[in-house]
């Protein structure tokens, strides 16, 4: 595989990168206007789309880090991104030229004030796989498999940057008004520095693997803090397949329906018990093991969940609230769904709109087993986000409504149902974690 050998660090450079790509974009423009006068529009934007999203992707996967973090956001926005987009951006999730052998001994050089060799027993140089923000290697130690998580250099320092070039684009995809957004990307800032932070991460990682350790049919890494640092992570190495690769290969009902349970209960112990939860569920954080073991990796993305955003956040859920235009009201205001300043037009357009989205997102709480493999429920709530921002009403108010809060943990829903509908997992049983703990939802 084609290796890096250098990444762009400063802000001038990663601009002239991206100024770069923007020119390629506007030739393949010029390029898409001839090419509908002789085809149809529908091909001519396939095309289009596909020639963008590749000189784009490119562009990206040089420049590593919080940029092309936000490609891996964007993938899994398959209702608003056109496929293309989505197919091509995908890749950032596991497939990402590496840094050269250079770049990784200077690293650990740097770090340890050692090479990998006078560290580890043996260590092979040539990474296993890419991503976003770091590399894996594997290494050996006393007769163990371990795996090396390395950081691309200058991916912490270049977040501000790369956020300031991406938020102009992301204000008018999602239609953000300036006026309070600025919560929105401080969340996101936030939450990119604390995935650059890999002593937090190596914390983050031992404190949930121990408290979930007793959760069945669960797996997970130990991990080695003096092999590790800010820049290095160091852990056992998890023999399995990629989540994506065992939902494309299985065909057996109970297998998926064991998989499917195991990541359900996993994530609402965290949510209702540890009150902070795994915020990055895409398939390249997750393996499964020869018998079927769900094996979680990467704590980078950890959500807390503080006590003022829960309590109103899940009491959304009961139907209880959705029945009781009150009640739905108040959760909304709590939510900072609605806002004091919101004139009456606003109130009724907002209410409205949330109580479709809210009732079919909440569907599977609202029975004792749910059926995840059922189209018609993940169809629909991948459709709101498009209908939502496409409502001629929305042109004219404020779109970005809600607690700060709300960004990461609709993700984290969003993302579990995606897992769970690609695994056509069935009768997952809701409130199973709780004979794991005495705590069942909405209480705390």
């Amino acid at each position: 595989m084609k290796t890096s050998k250098t990444i762009p660090i400063s802000k001038l450079h990663r601009t002239t990168k991206l100024v770069t790509t923007g020119a390629k974009v506007g030739v393949n423009y010029l390029k898409y206007y001839g090419d509908k006068m002789v085809h149809s529009e529908e091909e001519a934007k396939e095309r289009l789309d596909e020639n963008n999203a590749s000189d784009i992707y490119d562009s990206l996967k040089t420049l590593k880090g919080s940029a092309l973090k936000m490609a891996q956001l964007m993938s899994m926005e398959k209702n608003i991104m056109p496929k293309a987009f989505v197919e091509k951006f995908s890749l950032s999730q596991f497939s990402v030229p590496p840094l050269s052998a250079p770049l990784v001994l200077k690293t650990f050089k740097k770090t340890f004030g050692k090479f990998p060799h006078q560290l580890f027993d043996k260590f092979n140089s040539q990474a296993i796989n890419a991503a976003s923000i770091g590399q894996v290697h594997q290494a050996e130690k006393n007769g163990e498999t371990l795996a090396v998580k390395i950081q691309y250099p200058g991916v912490a320092q270049s977040i501000k940057s790369d956020l300031a070039i991406v938020k102009p684009v992301a204000m008018k995809m999602f239609n953000i008004q300036g006026e309070h957004s600025e919560q929105y990307f401080k969340e996101l800032e936030n939450k990119l520095e604390e995935e650059t932070n890999y002593v937090l991460e190596l914390s983050q990682s031992q404190e949930i693997t121990n408290s979930c350790r007793h959760l069945p049919n669960l797996k997970f890494p130990s991990y080695y803090p003096e092999f590790s640092s800010s820049e290095i992570i160091t852990m056992d190495w998890m023999n399995g397949i990629h989540l994506s690769e065992f939902t494309e290969r299985n065909t057996n009902q109970e297998r998926a329906n064991l998989i499917g349970q195991t990541l359900w209960d996993f994530y609402m112990y965290q949510l209702h018990v540890l009150r902070k939860v795994h915020a990055d569920p895409h398939p390249g954080n997750f393996l499964i093991s020869e018998d079927d073991e769900v094996i979680v990796l990467d704590f980078g993305c950890i959500k807390e969940i503080p006590e003022d955003f829960y309590a109103p956040y899940f009491n959304m859920f009961r139907l209880e609230t959705l029945e009781s235009p009150e009640s739905f009201r108040a959760t909304l205001f709590d939510l900072e769904i609605l806002k004091k300043e919101d004139s009456k037009e606003e109130q009724t357009f907002f209410t409205e709109a949330f109580l479709e989205i809210v009732g079919w997102f909440t569907k599977p709480f609202h029975g004792e087993t749910f059926d995840f493999s059922d189209s018609t429920f993940f169809n629909k709530i991948s459709e709101f986000g498009e209908q939502y921002l496409n409502k001629s009403n929305l042109k004219n108010m404020n779109a970005n409504r809600g607690s700060k809060h709300i960004i990461y943990m609709n993700r984290t829903f969003f993302g579990l149902f995606r897992l769970l509908f690609d695994l056509k997992a069935k009768n997952i049983k809701i409130n199973n974690y709780t004979q794991f703990s005495k705590m069942p939802i909405g209480q705390g």
